[in-house]
């Protein structure tokens, strides 16, 4: 899945919404520090009320709410998982009654928690429903298009969240005009900030895929590894932060311990522009680079001595897997920090040009060009010219 496929399905999780259609939502409360389901009930999401329907799709957003392989991950399931996650939900997804989907969400609660215990109470929250979008927009002057055709697919959705224990306060009767302690003390369930998450199966080319699963982790770049290999038996994941690092490790080893500004500009205006052009050919792959595009990347940034042999060699020496990829989208950072003694300063990529390191009367200085006027207290700074 892009990161359209996901917005796209995200921003269906609301009231009335006649593309996404939510049949059942089954919650399940377990006990911390034994694991031990004390109770799970089932209800078609209709008959909720409106507050909590609310509540509910507010979460489902954010279990969606994130940066791909940074916080969502595609996964592939392992194709010698016998009995596995995949089996189960597939399973689950042909259930046609109600008890048997719900058994089949049972088994998945009970593999989370034979991997882990918590020490708070939890709820797992499933759902099942189906997603629709057009196959195209109508025109205005078209008799066809719109909702007269649709692709449809099955889902099921999971929300993992925590039980939070309600202080004790103190509450004032204005009846009474006394003071009296709160003795409402039932736990409240945090949906605002899950826990984890998935939904099965992905969505490629408004296709679905049963080999793959959308994994949402609790925190960008920290996603739970026992929990995706043990609970929905996938296969290992690099992350975002990972891959970025990998690929300023190879970048080192080829360019030297050395570098000037301009030369790293270059590096990343060249990712840029491969992303850019991707963009704008509306290709449904991310553009991915292989250390024969890397040697061509440095070579029009202006590295000098680089050549296929010692950028393979570099890339065999930090990945594994000779056949890696990495994604284009994962290498650009947001913002470069440079840290000194004097100050800390964070640059826009596509601007390291206009920062240089020099020497000045036999002293290191760090030089920024910059357009505006720099004011500091209220005073604007006069300029000196050296």
């Amino acid at each position: 899945m892009n990161k359209n496929d996901i917005a796209n399905i995200r921003k269906q999780f609301k009231l009335n919404n006649k593309y996404m259609h939510i049949q059942e939502i089954f919650n399940v409360y377990v006990k911390k520090e034994t694991g031990e389901i004390y109770t799970h009930i089932s209800q078609p999401f209709e008959m909720l009320e409106k507050e909590a329907q609310e509540l509910f799709l507010a979460n489902f957003k954010k279990v969606l709410t994130g940066q791909l392989d940074s916080k969502l991950f595609e996964l592939k399931f392992q194709h010698d998982s016998i009995g596995g996650t995949q089996e189960i939900l597939h399973e689950g997804l042909q259930s046609s009654l109600s008890e048997d989907w719900q058994q089949q969400m049972l088994r998945i609660v009970e593999k989370m928690f034979a991997v882990k215990v918590y020490e708070y109470d939890t709820v797992v929250t499933f759902i099942r429903g189906e997603y629709q979008k057009p196959t195209k927009k109508r025109d205005q002057d078209a008799e066809t298009g719109g909702d007269d055709e649709v692709y449809s697919s099955s889902f099921i959705f999971c929300s993992f969240n925590k039980a939070d224990q309600p202080k004790k306060t103190l509450t004032f009767d204005y009846i009474e005009r006394e003071f009296r302690p709160n003795t409402n003390l039932d736990p409240i369930i945090n949906l605002t900030t899950p826990l984890a998450g998935f939904m099965f199966p992905v969505f490629h080319e408004n296709a679905a895929d049963v080999n793959r699963i959308l994994y949402s982790a609790g925190k960008a770049n920290e996603p739970d590894y026992r929990f995706i290999a043990e609970v929905l038996n996938c296969e290992d994941i690099i992350t975002a932060e990972e891959d970025k690092a990998s690929f300023e490790i190879i970048i080192q080893k080829v360019i030297g311990d050395e570098v000037d500004t301009e030369t790293i500009s270059n590096v990343y205006e060249e990712i840029t522009r491969v992303v850019q052009e991707n963009e704008d050919s509306e290709e449904n792959e991310e553009p991915k680079l292989d250390y024969k595009d890397i040697e061509r990347i440095l070579t029009v940034s202006g590295v000098e001595d680089v050549d296929a042999e010692k950028v393979e060699f570099a890339f065999k020496d930090v990945i594994e897997d000779e056949k890696h990829e990495f994604k284009a989208t994962n290498l650009v950072p947001k913002k470069i920090k440079i840290s000194t003694n004097v100050a800390d300063l964070a640059i826009n990529p596509k601007e390291m040009k206009k920062v240089k390191y020099i020497m000045f009367e036999g002293k290191k200085c760090l030089l920024l060009e910059i357009e505006e006027d720099i004011h500091l207290e209220g005073f604007k700074l006069d300029t000196i010219t050296l």
